[in-house]
């Protein structure tokens, strides 16, 4: 082996490795980048649907109420490095900046690929080493890291960084090496499940394409308990359903269990302004079929399925509509349930909810508690947030306490 020619490596070339790097170099570490896909940033490159949801404009109170998981080891990261920190770093490194609906923050280009841009902006300013490799093993003697075992062969190194990602997205090079790692070392791997994932729903499954705004979320447990309340949008899909209300309640759905969703169709209106409004409509098209009376009240495609579960034949005349099946309907308005039988596979989330475990990982260092030398940043660690920018800022706020604690370190010897 070699002798130590690198202060630093770092295996994995996503946002959280690239911007470990960018910190490094900047206080002074000689850092080696290891990466196996033949260039860094893919599943970067891909997020926010190609736009990239850089972070969130909160204060760090806020990120970490969109951490479902796990927020109290992300309390100290977070507040040292909040978004305000993360957008900064983004225009001083040529990516201008835009907040939209939501405080999400996007590149004013709209290209993901500027965001990428601007990391590999810093690490050439900074004379960061790359290297094409995938590491396989983080070799250990007398408790601390001694080197990097590569397909390539061993690196010689005494911190090493692994920010390999989730399992999610596997074809962007997620694919659990990491995991494999770190357990090898001792640590513990919270079994790696999809978070921010669609839900399967066969039931409505004839509303494929259906597409519904300022819609009420509620997703509710076997034993009918609110598990999490949204407002937003979704999508009705052929497995069921999606969008940003819908895969932000997935992060509360435990595997194996059983959930239903309840959608709150109309919750500008209040039961009484919702009846009074039902009314109107019902006496203005008293001579429509309720299938036509209906179209002023909800999306037309919905219709059907609301009258079906109803019970109220689509066909009948709306002046015959009885008063029992008036409120039937004015309940499933504010109550529309829909069961959930199951997540997507990881292979389709945006995240992943497991990995290692922090319990074993020195919330203020990032550093492992069983290996000296050993850092953890991003998605490896079991931590995951809700959509609108905030994994992204777990991934910044994580690469910059372990680059900056991995430079105290060395600098005071």
């Amino acid at each position: 082996m070699k002798k130590l020619t690198n202060d630093l490596v770092i295996v994995g070339g996503g946002a959280a490795g690239l911007m470990a790097a960018a910190t490094a170099v900047e206080k002074g570490l000689r850092v080696l980048l290891l990466e196996k896909n033949d260039r860094d940033g893919k599943k970067l490159l891909i997020t926010g649907k190609g736009r990239c949801n850089v972070t969130n404009a909160c204060s760090a109170e806020t990120v970490l109420k969109n951490v479902p998981r796990n927020g109290r080891f992300l309390y100290g990261c977070i507040f040292r490095y909040p978004p305000e920190a993360a957008m900064a770093f983004f225009e001083e490194n040529g990516c201008p900046l835009k907040v939209e609906r939501g405080n999400r923050v996007f590149p004013q280009s709209d290209r993901s690929s500027d965001v990428l841009q601007a990391l590999e902006r810093a690490l050439r300013r900074g004379g960061v080493e790359r290297r094409q490799t995938s590491a396989v093993e983080i070799l250990t003697q007398n408790g601390a890291v001694c080197a990097v075992k590569t397909k390539d062969g061993p690196i010689a190194c005494e911190n090493v960084l692994l920010a390999t990602g989730g399992r999610s997205y596997p074809l962007t090079g997620s694919t659990g090496d990491g995991y494999r790692m770190a357990e090898r070392l001792g640590h513990t791997v919270e079994p790696p499940t999809g978070s921010l994932v669609p839900m399967e729903a066969p039931a409505v499954t004839g509303l494929q394409g259906l597409s519904l705004r300022n819609t009420g979320l509620t997703l509710r447990d076997g034993r009918g308990k609110a598990v999490y309340r949204d407002f937003g949008e979704l999508l009705f899909t052929h497995f069921g359903l999606s969008g940003p209300t819908v895969l932000s309640a997935s992060a509360h759905c435990k595997p194996g269990e059983r959930y239903t969703v309840e959608l709150d169709l109309k919750p500008a209106l209040d039961a009484e302004k919702l009846e009074a409004r039902m009314l109107r409509d019902l006496k203005q098209y008293c001579n429509r079929s309720m299938e036509n009376a209906l179209a002023d009240l909800y999306p037309h495609a919905l219709i059907p399925a609301l009258l079906d579960m109803a019970q109220i034949d689509p066909f009948g005349k709306a002046n015959a509509l009885t008063r029992e099946k008036r409120q039937t309907l004015l309940r499933l308005t504010k109550a529309f349930p829909i069961a959930i039988t199951g997540l997507r596979p990881v292979d389709e989330a945006i995240i992943t909810r497991g990995g290692v475990s922090v319990r074993e990982v020195d919330p203020k260092t990032m550093e492992s508690k069983l290996v000296r030398g050993l850092y953890f940043a991003g998605e490896i660690l079991d931590c995951d947030a809700y959509t609108g920018g905030f994994n992204l800022q777990i991934a910044w706020a994580t690469a910059h306490a372990a680059a900056i604690s991995c430079a105290e370190r060395l600098q005071n010897g």
